[in-house]
C-alpha cells in the first residue's frame, strides 16, 4: 500500500470514528452484529474451510510443477483446454468465495494464465454442484438450470475477457515466470504426488460437506461419516507426510501455507467485519441496510432491479449453500425471478471479504474489471431470465 493510500485510509478512519452516531441503538446493534458476522464466519469456515485451502495452496506453490501449470492454466495452454480444467477444478470444491482464494492464489503465482485463474475463481463457489440442485430443488428447475448454465457461461465469458483485456501485461507476467528459477528435482513418483492432492482435496470436500436437504440419498450418506471419512484421510496424509517428504519439504510446505495465511485471512476478517455491518448475518436483519429496503428496490424484473440485486449479492457474504435459504425468503417476501437469478450468479462468487483478497493479488485495476464484469453480466442475465419466466 502506497502512502498515499495509508494516509487516505488513516483520514477516512478518523472522520467515521469521529461523526459515526454510536449514541443510536440501530448503529450499537448494527456494530454488534459485525462481530456476530466474524464470529459466525470463524465457527463456520476457518477450521475446517480456509486451513484446508491454504495446505493446499501451500503444496500447489511447492509440489506442482511451473511446467505442469504453465501446460493446463499458462498462456501458451490450447484455450479450450485451459478453461474447461479451470471450470472443472472449480466445481469438484463445495466451497465458498472466500475459500477458494487460497486457491486462486497458488496457481495464480505459479504460471496460471489471468483468463484460466479467473475462471477457477468465478467457478469454484459459482459451479457448485451441491448449491445447484438445492436451488432446482428449493427454488424450481427453471432457476436452477439457468443458474448452472449462467454460471458456465460466466467462468468462460469472464476469463476470456481478463485474458483479452490483460493480454500484454499477462503475456510479460507468465514470461518472467518461465525465467525465474530452476525447479528443483523430486524424489517422489508421479503417482504418489497425485495421491498425496487427492487427500488434500478430499479432506477439504468432506470437511466441508454440508447437510442435504431432502435427508436421504449418496450426499446424506456420505454426510453422515464424513467426519470418520476425515479422520483416515487425516491419518493417510500424516503418513504420506512422515514417509514421502523430507525435513526441508515439510518446512518449505509449513513456510507456504503460513504465506497464504498472512496474506488473506486478515484482509477476510476485515471484509467480514465490514459486509455484517452493512448487511448483517444471513439470518438476521441487523445491518446498517435493513433487509426490506432491498426487497422493496427488487420486486420488479426491470434494469434498475436486476442491477440492485446483482450490486447487493457481489458484496454479501454468502455460506455455501445459505443463498438458497435467503433467497427463498426474499422471493416470498416479494422478489422477481429475475433479481434473484442476478444475486444467485454475483452472490456465491463475490463478497467483500473476497474482493480486498484479490486485490491483493491482482491489483485494482483488474479487481474492478472483474467485479464489474460480474455484476454487468448477473444484470443482464437477470433481466433475460426474468423476461423469459415472465
Amino acid at each position: 500500500m502506497k502512502d498515499w493510500q495509508k494516509l487516505a485510509l488513516m483520514v477516512g478512519i478518523f472522520l467515521i470514528v469521529y461523526f459515526a452516531p454510536f449514541e443510536e441503538a440501530h448503529i450499537q446493534k448494527s456494530i454488534l452484529e459485525a462481530f456476530y458476522m466474524l464470529q459466525y464466519y470463524v465457527q463456520e469456515h476457518v477450521l475446517f474451510c480456509l486451513i484446508p485451502a491454504f495446505f493446499i495452496a501451500g503444496a500447489i506453490a511447492n509440489f506442482i510443477s511451473q511446467g505442469a501449470v504453465i501446460k493446463y492454466f499458462g498462456g501458451k495452454a490450447k484455450p479450450w483446454l485451459a478453461y474447461s480444467v479451470a471450470s472443472v477444478s472449480g466445481s469438484v470444491l463445495a466451497v465458498c468465495s472466500c475459500t477458494v482464494l487460497p486457491l486462486f492464489s497458488g496457481i495464480y503465482r505459479m504460471g496460471a494464465g489471468l483468463g484460466p485463474a479467473v475462471a477457477f475463481l468465478y467457478s469454484g463457489p459459482a459451479i457448485n454442484i451441491l448449491a445447484i440442485l438445492l436451488t432446482a430443488r428449493v427454488l424450481g428447475w427453471e432457476l436452477g438450470l439457468a443458474r448452472v448454465v449462467g454460471a458456465v457461461l460466466f467462468a468462460i465469458v469472464i476469463g476470456l475477457l481478463m485474458a483479452f483485456f490483460y493480454r500484454k501485461e499477462d503475456a510479460r507476467r507468465l514470461e518472467a515466470n518461465l525465467q525465474f528459477g530452476e525447479e528443483q528435482p523430486s524424489n517422489r513418483k508421479e503417482w504418489q504426488n497425485l495421491v498425496y492432492f487427492l487427500v488434500l482435496i478430499l479432506i477439504l470436500i468432506f470437511a466441508t460437506l454440508s447437510e442435504p436437504a431432502n435427508g436421504a440419498g449418496l450426499f446424506y450418506l456420505l454426510w453422515q461419516w464424513k467426519w470418520p471419512i476425515a479422520v483416515v484421510l487425516l491419518i493417510l496424509l500424516g503418513i504420506m507426510v512422515v514417509r514421502w517428504f523430507d525435513g526441508e519439504e515439510r518446512r518449505s510446505w509449513v513456510a507456504s501455507t503460513w504465506d497464504f495465511t498472512q496474506q488473506i485471512l486478515p484482509l477476510l476478517f476485515a471484509g467480514v467485519l465490514v459486509a455484517g455491518l452493512l448487511m448483517g448475518r444471513p439470518e438476521s436483519d441487523a445491518g446498517l441496510i435493513p433487509e426490506e429496503y432491498i426487497v422493496a428496490l427488487v420486486g420488479g424484473n426491470d434494469l434498475l432491479a436486476n442491477f440492485i440485486a446483482s450490486l447487493v449479492g457481489s458484496v454479501m457474504y454468502f455460506a455455501t449453500l445459505t443463498e438458497v435459504p435467503i433467497l427463498q425468503g426474499l422471493i416470498g417476501s416479494g422478489m422477481g425471478m429475475g433479481p434473484a437469478l442476478a444475486l444467485l450468479l454475483a452472490g456465491p462468487a463475490l463478497s467483500l471479504p473476497n474482493m480486498m483478497v484479490i486485490h491483493s493479488v491482482l491489483g485494482t485495476r483488474k479487481t474492478g474489471v472483474f467485479v464489474v464484469l460480474v455484476v454487468i453480466m448477473a444484470t443482464i442475465s437477470g433481466l433475460i431470465f426474468g423476461t423469459i419466466v415472465g
